[in-house]
């Protein structure tokens, strides 16, 4: 049985997002600070693939396991925990870096492990009660509203944290954290989130992953529809890992316009999420996941064939942030479709798979990113990437169960009917 919506469910969420963005905002200035004392300390680019590598593995290898304990569980009460270990990991770092002249760097990749952890956990986690806390009809558009804030985010905590960077010190600064950490939890107190009727069931985690894999295989149209996302990871990690590379290689660029691509990507985003949370209807969400594809596929791809001079460089920002415009139609309308395809109390079990299967080929494309860069030149990356976004695009328009999923679910959901 799905659980009864939150009296005033609108002024409740509202509270959510607010609580998400303040404690969202600090944690991304001091991951981007710590990337940055990485890059300043080391000079490495061998150690910021292992940085980068060890956000990513925790959702490879651990999403199919958390599923099982997020529909179990109390969420609020997890939000919270994860939250606390994180800001405890920031408190060790900070203290550490303050009684030496230099952080460990064992502890730094520790405390990143530790984020990513909790991220694993708190991004099914969040995706999973949303269908719990508004109303059927408006899982598009609050979704779209959730895509705005992780926007804002992105957007505000690259220049806010390169301004705090400059001006305070590091083992200061990770305390931010804490700070975000405090904010979250005061806001998410004051949040009201049904109870899921599987709170308190045994977690068999084998079992459980085989039922989530079980559920998502059932929707034909859906599996395909991650597969083919799967694909799409494999084949745009390595340009996506490498664009500092190619504005300040290829382009000739700085690093402060490698920080302009980043936040005109995410203006761009923030510019889809607006889009999506104000209309927040579409009778077939197919189609923009299609043109999405298509929009994104295409200005990638020209991106790899630019001049590399400043006039291309500039070029390259009107692109990106077109694809940036582009990419919530994808991520947010795909999320809204999973949630609404399974009942709330499997659906943290099937995004642990759905995560998994669309991360698990990050780290093989992220491994081959140097090497083929150095062989091939990072311009060509960009035009594979695009390419390969069209073709799965086309893959799925193709495949009729991908290309009408969305029409058959709103079919389902205007009987009353659900997958169980």
């Amino acid at each position: 049985m799905t659980p009864p919506l939150p009296h005033r469910w609108r002024r409740n969420f509202n509270l959510f997002l607010t609580g998400q963005f303040l404690s969202g905002i600090t944690s991304l200035v001091v991951q981007y600070a710590i990337i940055w004392y990485l890059t300043k300390q080391t000079g490495s680019a061998t150690i910021l693939s292992v940085a980068t590598l060890l956000g990513m593995l925790p959702t490879v290898l651990l999403s199919p396991f958390v599923g099982p304990i997020i529909d179990r569980v109390n969420k609020k009460a997890l939000l919270i925990i994860t939250d606390a270990i994180v800001a405890a990991f920031a408190l060790v770092l900070s203290v550490a870096g303050t009684m030496a002249e230099h952080f460990p760097l064992w502890l730094v990749f520790v405390s990143l492990f530790m984020r990513a952890l909790a991220q694993t956990f708190q991004q099914p986690t969040i995706q999973s009660l949303v269908p719990t806390m508004v109303p059927e009809a408006e899982l598009t558009r609050v979704n779209g509203q959730l895509g705005i804030v992780q926007s804002a985010n992105f957007i505000v905590a690259p220049a806010l944290g390169a301004f705090l960077f400059s001006v305070v010190p590091m083992n200061l600064l990770i305390l931010l954290d804490v700070l975000g950490a405090l904010l979250g939890t005061a806001m998410l107190l004051m949040v009201t989130i049904p109870r899921s009727p599987a709170i308190g069931e045994a977690v068999h985690f084998l079992t459980d992953a085989r039922f989530g894999l079980h559920l998502l295989r059932a929707r034909q149209g859906l599996w395909r529809i991650t597969l083919i996302g799967a694909l799409f990871t494999l084949l745009f990690m390595p340009a996506a890992s490498l664009y500092p590379l190619m504005t300040m290689d290829h382009f000739q660029g700085t690093v402060g316009q490698a920080g302009l691509i980043e936040v005109i990507y995410s203006v761009g985003m923030l510019a889809g999420g607006v889009i999506i949370g104000t209309l927040g209807q579409w009778r077939d969400r197919m189609r923009p996941i299609l043109l999405a594809y298509l929009v994104i596929g295409v200005t990638i791809g020209i991106s790899g064939v630019l001049p590399g001079n400043q006039t291309g460089f500039w070029w390259f920002v009107g692109l990106n942030a077109l694809a940036g415009l582009a990419t919530p139609f994808f991520n947010t309308l795909l999320m809204a479709m999973i949630q609404q395809s399974f009942e709330p109390a499997h659906l943290g079990r099937v995004l642990g798979i759905t995560n998994a299967l669309m991360s698990i080929t990050g780290p093989v494309g992220l491994i081959f990113a140097g090497p083929l860069a150095d062989v091939i030149g990072v311009a060509n990356l960009f035009v594979i990437a695009g390419v390969g976004t069209l073709v799965c695009g086309l893959l799925n328009w193709l495949i009729p169960s991908a290309r009408q999923y969305d029409q058959a679910l709103q079919g389902e959901t205007t009987t009353g009917q659900r997958s169980r």
